[in-house]
This record gives C-alpha cells, structure tokens and sequence, in this order.
C-alpha cells in the first residue's frame, strides 16, 4: 500500500516523529515491545509496510532502541539542527549534507549511514529553497523572483512559492533577459577603451547612454569618478554651445554683410546700382529681400531700400559724389 506519507517522507523521519510523540515510560523495561506494536500498526495504517516487512521491523525496533539509549528523542536533534542552518550554510549541498550527517552523528550513529545520505540531501535541498523562498519574499516584488531564477529555482516552483502566474513569470524573465543583455553591451564597450582612464571609460560609457549602476557595477568606477566626468563633460558641451553660438552669429553677420556706416562709398554705390535693378523686376518687399539675399547684398542697404526710399536716395547721392 502507498500513501502521500510514504511517497513524501521516508520510514525513518516518520517513525522517529511517532517515537517523539511519546514519553520516556513507554521505552522503559517491558513497556518497550508494546511500543514497538503500536507504533508498527500506526505506521501500516498510514501505508508503510512495517509489521510484516522485517527489514522495516528492524528500522523500527533499532530507532526505539537508539531513543532508550540516547534518552531523548532523535527529533529534538534533528529539528534543532535544521533549524540553526542559514542560507549560507547551504551554497554547497553536498557538503551541507555531509556536515548535517556528521553533526547528528555524534549521538545518533545510523545518520552516518549512506543509505540515509540521499534522505538527507533532499531535507537539505528542501530546507534551502525554503530559506531562498524567505530571502526572495524580503527582497520582495520582481527582484525576488529574479533572485529565484538566477539561483536555478525551477519556475513551477517559483509560480506556486511566489504565488505569480505564468504571465507575471515570463515578464520577469524579459526583464533578466534585458539586463543581461545591457551586461554584455557594456562589456563590448568597454573592450573598445580598454588601457585608458577611468574618466575616459566613465565619459565614454555616458555618451553611450549607460546607466550609473552599470558604470560602477560593471566598469568598476565610483560614483565620484562619474559625477566628476559628467561635470567635465557639462562644461564641454557649454563650450561647445558657446562657439557654435559664436560660429553661427559670423555666419549670420557675413550673410546679413557690413553695416551702412562700414560699407565703402564706391562699394555702396555698386550695392545700389544692384538693388535698383532688381526693384526693376519687382515691387514686392518680400521677393526685394530675397533677391537681394541671393546677389549677398548688404541686408542693412537693403532694408533701407524697402521701408525708406528717401533715405536710400539720401545713400545713393552721398555714393555719386
């Protein structure tokens, strides 16, 4: 016969947790068989073959034996042991298995068995994906369950202990897929600048629009060091603003040409003669301006020619001598 119990925890656990449920007067002198009997009906009610199994028979009456001896019961060890054991104690679980076996071993000799080893290196998987789970539910939100994914929980597992659906799963899993993905950019980039300084790198890596966190996490620059390239670089581009600035007023003072007062009476003369052919053509402002641009006359001149002709007759005679 096969239960939930005998699929879920093996002879062993089970029989140590009855044996914990009694007192000590019920392993003391001729009480001793009657336990054995009642805890080998117990078991076979729950779907363990003990009473006509003798290999089980055995189990049992050495594990009845063992807590005459010892004088307590298996559990009360075994449960402190699992419950002193931190996350950190469990990166290895071979190792954690090993350590746990030589621990309870002192007083209880059967845990050094390697038949029980395989037992023992699944309570120790168990007791690290519960303590993963803890540390995933502090971390809370996405990031938790990010951390059960990068630490190969499976994702069913991951589902039923974080209490998400599939589509909250998967959407986690594009937004690792994302970061790992940027890991590697910034790692490509960074090759392209190996050999230089961390301002250098730091300026390079800003421009290529990489976050703060993955500059330091990545790069392995301080935050000191990118707020001080950020800044020279501020100063950089007011530089660079300035001159543009500066390279677009020459441009538009060397479109507009010289001022009235600058022009040359002999220039200013050939600069009217110009204008007035091309009043010839139109008397439109607008297509004045815009052909006179295009011949690079002086604006100023030509200004003066389509808002106050008597001014520019004024020019015109001053010009001719």
């Amino acid at each position: 016969m096969t239960s939930a119990a005998t699929q879920n925890q093996p002879l062993w656990l089970s029989i140590e947790a009855r044996i914990a449920q009694l007192g000590s007067s019920d392993f003391d002198g001729k009480a001793t068989e009657g336990t054995v009997r009642k805890l080998a009906d117990t078991l076979d009610g729950e779907g363990y073959n003990v009473t006509r199994h003798a290999a089980n028979m055995l189990m049992l009456r050495r594990a009845i034996a063992e807590r005459a001896r010892v004088g307590r019961p298996l559990m009360t060890d075994y449960n402190a042991a699992i419950d002193a054991l931190k996350l950190e104690d469990l990166l290895n679980p071979m190792q954690a298995t090993i350590a746990l076996a030589h621990r309870l071993g002192d007083d209880w000799p059967e845990f050094l068995d390697l038949d029980r080893r395989g037992d023992l290196r699944t309570i120790v998987n168990a007791k690290r994906l519960d303590l993963m789970i803890v540390k995933a539910n502090e971390i809370g939100g996405d990031r938790g369950v990010r951390y059960l994914m990068e630490n190969q929980v499976a994702e069913s597992t991951i589902m039923q202990r974080m209490a998400i659906d599939e589509a909250k799963l998967k959407a986690v899993k594009a937004d690792l897929a994302a970061e790992l993905a940027e890991i590697e950019r910034v790692k490509g980039l960074l090759k392209e600048v190996d050999g230089q300084t961390d301002d250098a790198k730091a300026k390079y890596l800003i421009n290529k629009d990489v976050a703060d966190d993955s500059i330091i996490a990545i790069a392995g620059i301080g935050q000191d060091a990118i707020d001080l390239a950020k800044k020279a670089m501020e100063e950089e581009m007011r530089e660079k603003a300035r001159l543009a600035a500066e390279a677009e007023a020459a441009k538009k003072a060397a479109a507009e040409g010289p001022k009235l007062e600058d022009i040359p009476a002999d220039e200013m003369a050939a600069h009217i003669e110009a204008i007035r052919e091309i009043m010839e053509f139109s008397d439109n402002p607008d297509e004045i301006r815009t052909m006179c641009e295009q011949s690079s006359l002086p604006k100023a001149l030509v200004e003066v020619a389509v808002t106050d002709s008597a001014r520019f007759d004024e020019l015109e005679a001053a010009a001719q001598g």
